[in-house]
């Protein structure tokens, strides 16, 4: 209630006790309209009538009287700026009546706003929204709602005087980007004056999310002074990630990465090149929203140059003697092959006498450097050419070949020296060449003695092989004798055979006439 309606309140009780003790006579005194809702600074017209000859309307408001009759009045008040009660009034010889009206006055809120959001919310972190109301009436009607994009989070009363509506929430991923804004209701349906809104303008929220884990650094921990290595710098479970930062730097030189992102994890990569040795610290920073993670890596530069082989002569002769030397910067340790044991130094050497075993001999050579406890290796190789005379022996040469006629064969001779020797086999006699190679078949005709000749610029060998071929011979004695032998055992066993039918066709002839007797004997001999 208005200040005014306070001070009204004591005089329209005494003046309504004192109707109420006049009552019994009959007089009376009304008020129209008993309640009304107007808007702030508007007008209304307030009829008092009475049973007595004297009215009147007791406010505090400018009032201005428009007409009368005789047991009536129409008063104008005019710039109703707050809530009142207006009196009516009727002096009448038993008393004064009364009776009084309600005036309210509703108005818009003067400024509705959403107060500044974070820069960056972190994800489910809690989030309070203040809605700013200023003036508004009647505040017992006036509802003031959070929303984010046309959806109604919350809602609350304006309660008293207050100007700032808080609204807690639980910021989350869904939140980002969202619109967030606030609206006042100001509900006079109950009047039959509707629902009247009044609303903010937006204010876009970001959150963010950041993993607990620090970035990834990829790196080698030691790294040789203008060589290119490859820098890079991931982080998962972050979020929005298109909306990170990332920065790699090294020592004081920040670099320039190429940074790729997905929904919730980047890779941030650049090739690097340093020209000084030294250490430096290498750093990765990623940023999102009000927080930073970073991981930084010490990387150690190094200057390694190779070590230097050489050798005296790297083609001599057979029997020369080669100087093989391998030396490093000072500080930098070399192991050289073949040469003797003992402590390692920046330089070791030593010589030998060319053999032909040493032709195309490889020496080694091996430089090394502990960088940061990482121990590293650089190396070297030279060959060795050794000149020497031709070989050729039973290795290369086998020098006897015994095979059957028709058989298929492989003839292999092939002597070594260096330069390559050049091989000429011919056979004693007709100067035939030896067929080396394969033989499909071997013929009699290749059988013989060969004299081959090896010769290259160092000289000159020779070495006779011989080829022999086995084939079928014609022995026609050996042919007689065995047809002889064959047909003497055929005769015999033909003879042996007739012999012995004849002996047993005698034998069956004289038994059977010995049985021809004896049966004739029985005829002829009386019974007794």
């Amino acid at each position: 209630m208005a200040p005014g309606g306070t001070r009204l309140a004591l005089p329209a009780l005494l003046v309504l006790l004192r109707a109420l003790l006049a009552g019994a006579g009959g007089a009376e005194v009304s008020v129209h309209p008993q309640n009304v809702v107007i808007p702030q600074g508007g007008s209304v017209e307030v009829n008092c009538s009475g049973s007595c000859d004297s009215l009147g309307l007791e406010t505090q408001l400018t009032k201005t009287e428009l007409t009368y009759g005789d047991n009536w009045k129409v008063f104008l008040l005019s710039d109703v700026q707050e809530d009142s009660n207006p009196i009516c009034f009727s002096n009448c010889d038993s008393g004064q009546l009364t009776a009084s009206m309600s005036l309210t006055v509703y108005s818009f809120p003067e400024h509705v706003d959403l107060a500044p959001l974070p820069p960056w919310q972190p994800v489910g972190k809690k989030l309070t929204l203040h809605c700013k109301v200023v003036g508004g009436a009647p505040r017992a009607l006036l509802t003031v709602v959070l929303l984010r994009g046309e959806e109604e989070l919350s809602r609350q009363p304006v309660v008293g005087e207050t100007t700032e509506v808080p609204f807690t929430m639980l910021a989350s991923r869904e939140d980002h980007g969202a619109s967030f804004s606030c609206r006042t209701e100001l509900d006079l349906r109950s009047h039959n004056l509707g629902l009247l809104e009044n609303s903010s303008a937006p204010r876009q929220l970001r959150t963010f999310d950041m993993p607990e884990t620090l970035p990834s650094l990829a790196t080698p921990k030691v790294v040789e002074v203008g060589t290119e290595w490859l820098v890079n710098c991931s982080l998962e479970g972050l979020f929005p990630a298109s909306e990170a930062e990332v920065h790699l730097v090294l020592g004081n030189q920040r670099l320039s990465p190429t940074i790729t992102r997905n929904t919730d994890s980047l890779l941030a990569w650049v090739q690097v090149k340093v020209e000084e040795a030294g250490v430096r610290q290498l750093r990765c920073s990623v940023v999102l929203g009000s927080q930073s993670l970073e991981k930084p890596e010490t990387v150690t530069f190094y200057s390694f140059p190779a070590p230097s082989l050489t050798l005296s002569e790297v083609e001599v002769s057979e029997g020369t003697m080669v100087t093989v030397e391998c030396k490093a910067q000072a500080g930098i340790l070399v192991r050289l092959s073949g040469a003797p044991d003992g402590p390692l130094a920046s330089r070791a050497s030593f010589t030998l006498e060319a053999r032909a075993e040493d032709d195309m001999r490889k020496f080694f050579c091996s430089a090394v450097l502990d960088v940061a406890g990482q121990v590293l290796y650089k190396n070297q190789t030279q060959a060795l050419r050794v000149l020497y005379g031709p070989r050729l022996d039973d290795r290369d040469c086998l020098g006897n070949w015994t095979w059957q006629e028709g058989s298929h064969q492989t003839l292999l001779c092939q002597p070594w020296g260096n330069p390559a020797p050049k091989l000429d086999c011919r056979r004693k006699g007709d100067k035939a060449l030896l067929p080396i190679g394969e033989l499909r078949p071997v013929k009699q005709e290749i059988e013989g003695t060969y004299l081959c000749r090896a010769e290259n610029s160092q000289g000159e060998v020779t070495r006779e092989v011989f080829v022999h071929v086995i084939y079928p011979r014609n022995d026609w004695t050996m042919i007689i004798v065995v047809v002889v032998v064959i047909a003497s055992i055929a005769a015999v066993g033909i003879t042996a055979y007739i012999y012995n039918r004849q002996r047993k066709i005698r034998k069956y002839k004289l038994q059977k006439a010995q049985e021809e007797a004896a049966i004739k004997l029985n005829m002829s001999t009386p019974p007794p």
